[in-house]
């Protein structure tokens, strides 16, 4: 298990099928009596949810705590978007019953997507587990664990049209002090027939513009220096005074219909020292005035995820994606226009979904070919329970057929990250220093706009700062250089 756990530093990989990543809960020693261990999986939002829950869970009198045996409650934050993401919980919460056995008073909680998925089933399935709490039912913790406390079972997995914890300062878990998220919305609309998140996490909500505002202004003054603004799809961000009376009454607010485009405006007028990035884009719903605004100002950085998911329109058309391979190309040919050839795109790639043919499989190679993504994150498909795919589609595909098409997409991809890599050596570019490389203490790491890690020698240089790095080297996943003069 260990060698999952990494530092709160992204670092952009060739992820394949079989990885996972994990983080954990650091110290906060603020001599409260009870401590509490979070293990966070899956995707960017699950981390961030876990700053959320730890931020009112030490309003209700607990410190964190990096070392499990320590722990008073121990919460797994978890992922359902795969089978396997779930196993690996299961066996997660097996290991950690060794630790109960020595310490019977400790509480096990069960996070986030899972959690919502199998609600009162997962106790009845892993009797260690005393506690599940969904992603919209976090302010009920301190209730929740006090049920515990009183030796009940404690289940709250209430989806709420409103909840978007927009009022609570997250405490930033494992920062490096430099890189931090800011969520922007919650839910998904999106009924992709492949995904369990309109399940899990509940119809679409936007935040605040004006709490993203302040916490963005709040990151950078205590030193922060790039924010990655999240959602499941952020390219349907809508807020209107006017869908909010509370805040219509209320004094210096927005009074109008605020888009993502206006959003990324006004973020990055913060400061043009503080670097916008984004993640998830549809699509479907990605729009030009979105890629102008990205053109307008050198902090948005120019990288996007655009997960096409499959390269065959009639796959594409079983996902209920709602776009075409078509569409998607002149997406990303706007992209081209408007940004250059240097902006960073990067995908998520579904291999052997519900009867897709080896031809079809053959559209998806051929999508990356013309499109050459930077990196992309690449699965093979897992029939979640629930889902529209999983009720109307047979999953009936073979396991070493997926296995088989999965290894194919990562051999494009290895090969088309080293040749979008290559063009770089010999370029100077302005890099923010995340901390230091995990190799070698000699040296330092950072990212690009366009999101590319950069590895270079220390010298006198710390984190926090941008330097101007000129390229030597490259591999498909890391540029390698030295400082410029």
């Amino acid at each position: 298990m260990d060698k999952l756990i990494e530092d709160i530093g992204v670092f952009q990989e060739l992820p394949s099928e079989s990885n996972e990543t994990v983080r954990v809960t650091p110290n906060q020693s603020t001599g409260k009596s009870r401590k509490i261990y979070i293990e966070s999986y899956g995707c960017q939002m699950n981390f961030s949810d876990s700053e959320i829950v730890a931020s009112i869970l030490q309003n209700a009198g607990f410190d964190t705590t990096s070392k499990i045996e320590e722990a008073d409650l121990v919460f797994l934050n978890t992922c359902s978007i795969r089978e396997k993401a779930e196993q690996t919980v299961r066996n997660r919460l097996n290991h950690i019953n060794g630790f109960k056995k020595k310490k019977p008073e400790m509480m096990v909680g069960v996070l986030g997507c899972m959690a919502e998925r199998l609600k009162t089933k997962l106790l009845e399935e892993e009797k260690i587990v005393d506690l599940v709490a969904g992603p919209d039912a976090y302010r009920d913790l301190p209730n929740l664990i006090s049920q515990v406390d009183d030796g009940d079972k404690a289940v709250n997995t209430f989806l709420s049209r409103e909840e978007t914890y927009a009022d609570i300062s997250p405490v930033r878990l494992n920062s490096n002090g430099v890189t931090a998220f800011i969520s922007i919305m919650r839910g998904c609309d999106n009924m992709c027939s492949f995904c369990v998140v309109p399940f899990t996490r509940g119809r679409e909500r936007s935040r605040d513009p004006q709490s993203i505002l302040a916490e963005a202004k709040d990151l950078f003054s205590r030193g922060f220096r790039e924010v990655t603004l999240l959602g499941q799809n952020v390219d349907s961000y809508k807020w209107s005074s006017l869908e909010n009376n509370k805040a219509r009454l209320e004094k210096n607010r927005i009074d109008k219909v605020v888009n993502f485009s206006h959003l990324l405006d006004m973020v990055a007028q913060v400061s043009p020292e503080l670097r916008i990035r984004f993640s998830t884009s549809h699509p479907k719903d990605i729009t030009d005035d979105v890629l102008h605004i990205m053109a307008k100002y050198e902090n948005i950085c120019k990288n996007i995820h655009l997960p096409a998911q499959s390269g065959n329109s009639r796959i594409l058309e079983l996902m209920n994606r709602g776009y075409t391979r078509e569409w998607y190309l002149d997406r990303v040919n706007c992209i081209r226009k408007i940004l250059g050839e240097e902006c960073g795109i990067s995908s998520d790639m579904i291999t052997g979904f519900c009867s897709e043919t080896e031809e079809e499989h053959q559209d998806t190679l051929t999508l990356m070919d013309l499109v050459e993504y930077d990196y992309s994150y690449m699965f093979y498909y897992s029939e979640r329970p629930g889902t529209l795919a999983a009720k109307k589609l047979p999953d009936d595909i073979p396991l070493e057929v997926k296995k088989r098409r999965l290894d194919e997409i990562i051999k494009k991809q290895s090969a088309l990250s080293l040749k979008r890599n290559k063009p770089d050596v010999g370029k100077v570019f302005k890099v923010l220093i995340e901390g230091s490389s995990r190799k070698s203490p000699d040296y330092l790491q950072g990212r690009n706009s366009q999101n590319k890690v950069v590895i270079f020698p220390k010298e006198n240089k710390s984190k926090g700062k941008y330097v101007h790095v000129l390229i030597e080297s490259c591999t498909q996943g890391t540029l390698i250089g030295k400082i410029a003069e």
